[in-house]
């Protein structure tokens, strides 16, 4: 009977299993994150994965994670060890950022770090918030990040600092990141006018910076960055490399190769060629008439 029971338990662990609240509230969350990513088209690059992979985990007696009665580890498991557990994934994430940045218009008005300078206070300001509510200073400050709305230096920190939250942590970071778009116009409403938001600023032209410039900065921030901060070497080298790697041109930018359609002749070209054809074969057989 026992072994009767342990049978049907394995048979059936994913039906039972959904009589636990908890697992419903997870996967209408995971829901929740697609429809918004693909519907509403708030970066779906975060939150489509990122709900996919909340569905994939919290489906009761998966074998996305680890299988219930033990064995190898799930795919979900391998990918962590690989990226998250080592710290991979957020270096390579800041290559790619890095690669998409541009500080042309920073060097051209360096004042603009003020406005940088916002993200510091919100760090300042969430890691405060979280230790007078209670939590330990290594929490306080993994939690601190979020204030920056940014999602690998969370996952970095918090790997470092608090590893027992990451998940949560990078879940909450990616949401509110993606979740901007909701955020910032009642904020903006509330701070500015009707009329300040009705101000069209006309574009003006502005110095060109020089190449020398452009590849010198990124050298610049990577070791200042280093000596002041060595513990930021590996994000900052990162983001740097990728701008490194964007205004040096290597490698080069590859050019889309020419679709078939394009390649092979169209019909009128093909029309055209066959008529200039007879054409000149009229031509020649006149000619050849004539001289005879």
């Amino acid at each position: 009977m026992s072994n009767t029971s342990q049978v049907f338990q394995e048979l059936f662990a994913g039906v039972m299993g959904m009589a636990d609240w908890t697992v419903w509230v997870m996967l209408a969350i995971g829901v929740l994150l697609i429809w918004l990513g693909v519907r509403k088209g708030y970066e779906p690059v975060l939150l489509f994965p990122m709900g996919v992979g909340c569905i994939l985990a919290n489906i009761p007696g998966h074998f996305a994670v680890m299988p219930t009665g033990g064995g190898e580890p799930g795919f979900l498991t391998v990918l962590y060890n690989l990226g998250i557990a080592n710290e991979l994934f957020p270096v390579l994430i800041f290559i790619g950022i890095g690669a998409m940045c541009d500080f042309t218009p920073l060097l051209r008005a360096p004042y603009m770090m003020l406005f940088a300078a916002a993200a510091h206070l919100g760090i300042f300001a969430a890691t405060l918030c979280a230790a007078l509510v209670g939590f330990p200073f290594n929490e306080a400050a993994s939690i601190g990040i979020i204030g920056a709305a940014d999602g690998p230096t969370t996952i970095f920190v918090a790997q470092k600092f608090a590893t027992e939250m990451l998940a949560p942590l990078t879940v909450t970071a990616f949401c509110y990141m993606s979740l901007v778009p909701i955020i910032q116009p009642p904020v903006v409403k509330l701070l500015t006018t009707k009329e300040e938001r009705r101000i069209r600023m006309p574009y003006q032209e502005e110095k060109p910076v020089s190449q020398t410039a452009l590849f010198l900065f990124p050298l610049m921030v990577t070791l200042i960055a280093g000596i002041i901060a060595p513990i930021s070497v590996p994000l900052i080298g990162a983001l740097m490399f990728g701008n490194l790697l964007k205004v040096s041109g290597c490698p080069p930018r590859r050019r889309p190769r020419p679709k078939s359609a394009d390649c092979a002749p169209s019909r009128a070209t093909r029309c055209s060629s066959s008529t200039n054809c007879s054409n000149s074969s009229k031509a020649k057989r006149a000619s050849t008439s004539n001289s005879r």
